[in-house]
């Protein structure tokens, strides 16, 4: 049964079509129901972040079908998202999922988020029953994979993020953060990592907004932090100096209408906004306004390539743990395999087996000499077990393939036959 690794990235699409087809969290479980029914998939998992949607199926679907369902689910032209799209098949899929969970394929070489999000996407398909005896082992062998990157090399030794970047970026253009006040919208693990940065660069002070006040102060609570409301974000905007957002929304939590008000209460003081969210969170037009440093998360490249340098000689010993990790997975298929090979060829030969001895103990009843049978029993048990595998090693001699002949002497551990022997 065929692997697939299908979808499109931070290295193939622009943030504008990465986030057209991003899934709400909520959705992935339905999506898994429908993408199984409609295409016939055996198993199936959906990998959805900033910088990726991924779908990871075992079945006989190819990419034109896995586009053209992406296509329709998302409202996005096919010609459009194809452009974009990628797949990998088998060893290449698997190989290319180990990549992904170590950090290889991140747009943060090593960055170490990834690999949760890609465990929580297995928790979600198999909530949904829909990994089983394919997928399973591969996702086991994806995160042994991964931890083995972890835990022997340096790759993620630096503390380079997405989360790291944005901060870093701040640095940038303000200089020291002492004096600057920083607003955090949303409070998921990239929020957190970004407070966290903020706080030990010993920023001024931390206001932290979500949907919920609950999670908002409990993040707040860590970092001596303020915590409001999404909805109070207008009475707050004119005091932050930089605006890190990333939240699940699929509608941008900030416009430019508010906006346009903070920087007149702020007389023009300059903002930096960062977008580390997709879909968007703040609404492109923004960066039009004077007075406004608006990035997404494409624009972080250059401050994420600085550390990346530090990170490339242990991407290489990764890459080598990776190509160990798809060999060892490749051996055990073939061993599954075997087995399975094995345990139908013994099935095959006992129904045989029995068939013949059902007629010589048929034949003992009728008065034949007991002598006589077991010579029967004997040719018609050699003649059946062997019919069908000489019929297809004389159509090989015939086509010239030498390849059946020298694994029936090995199996059997036969000598080459003498050149001109008959």
């Amino acid at each position: 049964m065929t692997i697939l690794a299908f979808g499109l990235s931070h290295d193939t699409a622009p943030v504008a079509l990465r986030e057209r087809v991003a899934f709400a969290p909520e959705s992935v479980a339905d999506h898994l129901h429908q993408v199984r029914r409609e295409l016939g998939l055996e198993e199936v998992a959906i990998l959805s972040t900033c910088n990726r949607t991924e779908i990871y199926a075992a079945g006989a679907a190819d990419f034109d079908a896995l586009c053209d369902w992406l296509a329709t689910v998302h409202g996005v032209a096919r010609e459009e998202l194809a452009s974009g799209c990628y797949v990998h098949r088998d060893a290449d899929a698997v190989r290319h999922m180990m990549r992904v969970a170590s950090g290889l394929d991140s747009l943060v070489l090593g960055e170490p988020q990834i690999l949760g999000q890609l465990k929580s996407a297995y928790g979600v398909a198999q909530g949904a029953d829909a990994v089983s005896t394919v997928l399973e082992p591969v996702f086991q062998a994806v995160f042994a994979a991964a931890k083995r990157v972890r835990a022997e090399t340096a790759i993620g030794a630096n503390p380079v993020s997405v989360a790291y970047a944005a901060v870093g970026l701040a640095r940038q253009i303000f200089g020291r953060l002492a004096d600057v006040r920083a607003l955090l919208i949303g409070a998921g693990d990239t929020i957190e990592l970004v407070a966290r940065h903020l706080h030990d660069a010993g920023v001024a002070g931390i206001t932290c907004a979500n949907r919920t006040l609950e999670r908002a102060a409990e993040l707040a609570a860590r970092y001596g932090a303020n915590a409001i409301l999404l909805a109070d974000l207008p009475e707050h905007l004119h005091q932050a100096d930089v605006v890190i957002s990333s939240t699940a929304s699929q509608l941008p939590v900030l416009g430019k209408g508010a906006v346009e008000s903070a920087l007149k209460r702020r007389r023009h003081r300059p903002m930096l906004m960062v977008d580390i969210a997709v879909p968007r969170d703040i609404e492109p037009e923004v960066g039009q306004l004077d007075d406004v440093y608006l990035y997404t998360v494409d624009d972080l490249r250059e401050v994420i390539d600085e550390g990346r340098r530090a990170r490339e000689d242990a991407a290489v010993v990764a890459t080598g743990i990776v190509d160990a990790e798809v060999s060892r997975w490749q051996r055990r298929q073939l061993e599954r395999d075997a087995v399975g090979t094995i345990r139908a060829f013994r099935d095959s030969a006992a129904t045989l087996r029995d068939a013949e001895l059902d007629k010589a103990l048929r034949a003992l009843e009728a008065g034949q000499p007991a002598d006589v049978v077991v010579r029967q029993l004997a040719h018609g048990l050699t003649n059946k077990l062997l019919h069908r595998p000489t019929e297809q090693l004389k159509r090989a001699g015939e086509e010239g393939s030498e390849e059946p002949l020298r694994w029936l002497r090995k199996l059997f551990d036969h000598d080459d036959p003498t050149p001109g022997a008959t």
